[in-house]
């Protein structure tokens, strides 16, 4: 029980710590103290319903429907170059940080709407969860159907730990990230890493 927990947890980490489109968004709404609690929900919460599909067999059926992976591959190309655009944007009106002199505030469901396209309009975010995830814990039977499910546990809690750590910790870069100009950096990094994503996306 305790080695796949660990297994998972592990194997979690090392495909989810990187630089990428949800990553960078998690980031910036923790500079901003936006909504936090709910976008680290969203995301964790996303990453164990697909842990679970891709344990209980579902990564079958989506390796075999090829089409269905190329559509979302394009609309998230699409997604990501518009969220791009809208970060370059902001370089030309940049603002403090800090909440009393930040940015207007946007509302909880238009973040949440951009938490769960950023999420599952990654075709990245099937492969890592559903099929490799869901392949990896079924080495970790151990002779009983239990142990892949406990390797899911360690995994689902994996992305638990860093969603909260990445979006919470943010907020101690705050007094470093409090001027314009900074914040036009961030902003620039996001847009330069969605691009970089899109394109990683449109090559296949």
């Amino acid at each position: 029980m305790f080695a796949p927990a660990v297994a998972g947890l592990l194997t979690a980490l090392s495909l989810i710590v990187a630089i990428g489109a949800q990553n960078a968004f998690v980031l910036r709404q923790g500079l901003l103290r936006s909504h936090v609690g709910p976008v680290v929900a969203v995301c964790a919460l996303s990453d164990a319903v697909l842990i679970a599909a891709g344990i209980a067999g579902i990564g079958t059926l989506v390796d075999r429907a090829g089409w269905v992976i190329e559509v979302v591959r394009w609309l998230g190309v699409v997604f990501l170059l518009g969220y791009a655009a809208l970060s370059l944007r902001r370089v030309w009106h940049p603002a403090s940080l800090a909440p009393e002199d930040g940015l207007p505030a946007e509302s909880r469901r238009s973040v949440l709407a951009r938490t769960v396209a950023l999420t599952w309009l990654n075709p990245h975010v099937y492969l890592d969860t559903v099929l490799l995830i869901g392949s990896v814990a079924a080495a970790h039977d151990g002779g009983a159907v239990a142990g892949r499910w406990w390797f899911g546990v360690g995994a689902a809690l994996g992305s638990v730990l860093w969603f909260t750590s990445l979006g919470f910790g943010a907020r101690m870069l705050a007094p470093l990230l409090a001027r314009p100009r900074a914040w036009q950096v961030v902003e620039v990094a996001v847009a330069a890493t969605m691009v970089l994503v899109a394109v990683k996306l449109a090559l296949g």
